[in-house]
């Protein structure tokens, strides 16, 4: 058998040799040239309405919201492209974060995706684009931590830090740093978090207000660890050195 397919293969005509070495040629010559089909980024869409996203969950909300949670996190990461977070509508982003969070309230994982994952941008204060991001980001945050301080005070404190070190934006880490000190009230709240206006007054060397905070936050009664009054105690002292060294060293 091999002899004879050896035999009729020898009976070929060169011409149609040739011609099948021109099409092989031909075909691998137009694959060449053709514009290879590159996979398009979907937009990110709007969230349905609440109702809509507990209809389609049979009417249990937390189901919802763990669904709305794993579409968004999943949404950069698409079939032949990845989308990166600069390139992402941050709007939706946000009205995604809020429509999950309305799901389900007690969901700590909107505040975590927004504090850790899309507001935690290292070019923030250099990219204007991933700055304003970062702003929708941190701007959420501060709008749902209002509706439930004592349970949502560390995504604002986790904001303070962004906006002083990634965006460098300290009147904003401020503001943040002042709601957190007027709203928390729970008592098991860590004692950083009432103590990073009086800090962050003093990087912007607002050295005698950070004092008389830090003064009237010591005889106000609200700290009870005698750990944690004497280093604030040590901390006033040092600010009063400071202060009373300050006209000396001007002299």
């Amino acid at each position: 058998m091999k002899n004879a397919a050896q035999k009729s293969l020898r009976h070929v005509p060169g011409w149609q040799w040739s011609l099948l070495a021109f099409a092989l040629v031909a075909q691998v010559a137009v694959h060449r040239t053709q514009p290879r089909a590159e996979a398009q980024a979907a937009a990110l869409p709007a969230p349905p309405p609440i109702a809509a996203a507990r209809l389609l969950a049979l009417g249990d909300a937390v189901l919802a919201a763990r669904v709305s949670s794993l579409y968004l996190q999943t949404f950069d990461a698409q079939p032949g492209v990845v989308v990166r977070y600069r390139d992402l509508d941050y709007a939706r982003v946000a009205a995604w974060l809020e429509a999950t969070l309305a799901l389900d309230p007690r969901s700590q994982l909107p505040l975590l995706s927004a504090a850790r994952v899309y507001a935690d941008l290292p070019n923030a204060s250099a990219d204007a684009t991933q700055a304003a991001q970062q702003r929708q980001m941190l701007d959420f945050i501060a709008r749902e931590f209002e509706k439930d301080p004592n349970a949502r005070w560390e995504w604002l404190a986790h904001a303070a830090y962004l906006a002083k070190h990634r965006l460098k934006d300290l009147p904003l880490a401020l503001r943040y740093a002042k709601r957190l000190r007027e709203r928390v009230t729970d008592p098991k709240v860590p004692g950083w978090v009432r103590d990073m206006e009086i800090f962050i007054l003093e990087d912007m060397s607002e050295f005698e207000q950070a004092r008389v905070m830090l003064g009237g936050l010591l005889s106000s009664g609200r700290i009870t660890d005698p750990q944690e009054i004497a280093r604030l105690a040590a901390r006033l002292k040092a600010m009063e050195a400071a202060a009373s060294a300050a006209p000396k060293a001007g002299r």
